[in-house]
């Protein structure tokens, strides 16, 4: 293997002379240190141009650093001191539209107190820049990078609710669209305009040739309202990359310019105050023939590659990868590779968890979500995952038929059963889904619904049935508890803390009619969450439930995310549980029961999670029970157990 290059001389004296002797030698350290891992993922993917891509990143990083606003120095170096401080168990997160939640950024800041309320440190807005006028799939097709949708505010807006929230220990999770833009975007403009600089921004083709080749190992992500993955676009005069929608142009990342101009835009948003960037759709960034075009290791070099550059400039802010991809190809987006770590996204989406979640709750059974999950590598543990029950897009059930066969089930027809049951469907089911994007070629669907309305609340408020309601509260938060416990930041989606249910004034919007998506995308119901202080209610129920997810959390040091969760296998098919150990702390056990009824298992658990003295730390039903060596779960119940 070749030496890799050192840092050019002349960035660490231009350093120095932008930022002074303290500052500038800081950011050479920084990026002596991470020279290395940009220069090797870089000339991995660009060959001979990798050196010279890598001293442009290296000088759009001093640049960055020399805009960097005073406050967001400061918060660096605090980070850098302590790099695990979004690992800690008191990072718990919330995500919502800014606009469906408040109506505008400064009405966001006017609700932080309802978020401290709820035990909330890490607030996720979903999309908020300008977006494309009518259809923008729900604002991931981005018009300008550097303006907020007017709809909600301004980007000065987004500056001062960044200082607020820092200000009260919270920290901000914007979406930043890295694969493609609006086709009205100024690059995209630009390329139609016949400029050769930004026609090489996109994938353009002057015939089907290419395109044709390429769909006959592509899947079709819209089958319904987009199919096909290329459009012809007279304007340009030819075929354009369209993964998702006619009006979202894929990038060219084969076009160094684009690494490039990526990078400056993470910069920026970075010193508005954004702490952490969620990109979006980060497997689709690199193309291959004859593959999907999805999850190539280009793609990692590439993020490697940012993560490096912002490690240098803005060592305080974390990138999150949004992968909803197959099991295996899942931790490699947190560094982990067969050959080596190499630092890549701080945080990953843990899409497996959740698809596991909704299973074992429609199952009745704990067994395909036990085989999943200790088949899958553990993050590395400077990483975090963030786990969930719910998000604004539909559920794809990531069920491989290698992991169902373990239990002896079909792939294709547990994935066929968790359609059915939660569109409600099939027989005696308790949800009240919709099916979104079925492809009749291939059988294959996903779910779109509220976490409420896929847990029985919906359908047992139109029956009357209090204890059904019950029971789909009970649901709703058995499934939290193991976003909460089992590693990683839990985030709350807006509204599951008051158990909004399904939303369907979207069909009387026409460009929202046609994805039912809107359905779990309600505006926030503050009439609903007002009565979060009206005893028994119901809203008052599920909200104190979070609270006390979060407040327990806070003070469990085994739920540190470095503290990987150890499978365990209980006597009882229903039952999920699991070890967590942190070096500083006393062993932590999780127990939840998805049957209806009381199940209980052997008491042996205990001692496989190393506790010999128990300590209910926190219970859907009171303090832990045990009878006859057998630890008694209650129908839908859970229990966090210390040591």
């Amino acid at each position: 293997m070749e030496p890799v290059s050192p840092l050019p001389d002349h960035l660490a004296s231009s350093a120095v002379a932008k930022l002074g002797v303290e500052e500038g030698d800081a950011f050479a350290t920084r990026a002596g240190l991470r020279w290395p891992d940009l220069i090797t993922a870089l000339e991995n993917v660009y060959g001979r141009g990798g050196l010279d891509l890598a001293t442009r990143l290296a000088k759009v990083a001093l640049e960055i650093v020399t805009a960097r606003p005073p406050d967001l120095r400061r918060l660096d170096r605090q980070r850098e001191i302590d790099p695990e401080w979004f690992q800690r168990p008191e990072m718990v997160g919330y995500v919502a539209y800014a606009d469906r939640f408040a109506g505008t950024l400064q009405g966001v800041r006017d609700r932080i107190g309802y978020l401290e309320e709820l035990g909330i440190t890490y607030l996720h807005l979903m999309p908020l820049l300008m977006p494309r006028e009518g259809v923008n799939d729900g604002g991931y097709a981005v018009a300008d990078y550097d303006a907020v949708d007017p709809g909600i505010g301004t980007m000065e807006d987004l500056v001062a609710l960044a200082a607020d929230l820092h200000e009260r220990g919270l920290s901000l999770c914007v979406d930043l669209v890295i694969n493609h833009t609006a086709r009205e975007h100024g690059w995209a403009k630009r390329a139609i305009k016949g400029d050769p600089r930004y026609r090489a921004f996109y994938r353009i083709y002057p015939d089907r040739d290419e395109p044709d080749r390429y769909e006959a190992t592509l899947r079709e992500i819209f089958p319904d309202t987009a199919p096909g993955s290329f459009t012809f676009s007279p304007e340009v005069g030819g075929w354009v990359w369209t993964t998702f929608h006619d009006y979202q142009w894929d990038l060219n990342y084969e076009n160094p310019d684009v690494v490039v101009a990526m990078a400056e835009v993470m910069g920026r948003l970075a010193n508005r105050g954004v702490d952490v960037l969620r990109l979006d759709a980060v497997p689709f960034i690199w193309k291959r023939l004859g593959t999907d075009c999805e999850n190539q290791p280009e793609a990692h070099r590439i993020l490697q590659a940012f993560r490096a550059v912002m490690a240098m400039a803005t060592p305080g802010v974390l990138l999150k990868a949004e992968a909803i991809v197959p099991p295996d190809d899942l931790v490699q987006y947190l560094g982990a590779h067969d050959d080596a770590f190499r630092p890549e996204c701080d945080l990953a989406y843990h899409n497996l968890l959740m698809v596991m979640l909704w299973s074992s709750l429609a199952s009745r059974d704990a067994r395909l979500m036990r085989a999943a999950l200790t088949r899958l590598r553990p993050a590395p543990a400077s990483t975090s995952w963030v786990t969930y029950v719910r998000c604004h897009d539909d559920i794809g059930w990531a069920v491989t038929d290698e992991d169902a066969a373990t239990v002896g089930w079909g792939g294709f027809s547990h994935r066929s059963f968790l359609n059915d049951y939660y569109s409600g469907s099939f027989n005696g089911s308790f949800a009240r889904g919709a099916l979104f994007q079925r492809n009749p070629a291939t059988g294959d669907a996903r779910i779109s619904g509220s976490a409420a309305s896929l847990c029985g609340i919906e359908l047992a408020l139109r029956s009357g049935d209090s204890a059904q309601v019950e029971a789909g509260i009970r649901r709703l938060l058995l499934l939290y508890n193991i976003a909460y416990s089992y590693g990683g930041i839990p985030l709350v989606y807006m509204g599951d803390e008051v158990a909004l249910r399904n939303d369907f004034t979207y069909l009387e919007i026409p460009e929202r009619a046609a994805d039912n998506r809107w359905m779990h995308r309600p505006a926030m119901d503050w009439v609903a969450a007002a009565k979060r202080g009206d005893r028994q209610s119901l809203e008052q129920v599920v909200f104190a439930g979070f609270q006390r997810l979060a407040r327990t959390r806070a003070a469990v040091p085994s739920l540190h995310a470095a503290a990987a969760p150890t499978m365990l296998s209980p006597d009882d098919d229903a039952v999920f549980a699991f070890a967590r150990r942190h070096p500083t702390s006393r062993p932590f056990l999780g127990l939840s029961n998805f049957a209806d009824f009381e199940r209980t298992v052997d008491a042996g658990v205990l001692a496989a999670a190393g506790i010999d003295d128990p300590v209910t730390l926190l219970s859907s039903d009171g303090d832990l029970e045990i009878d006859n060596g057998r630890i008694v779960l209650p129908g839908l119940g859970f229990v966090w157990v210390g040591g």
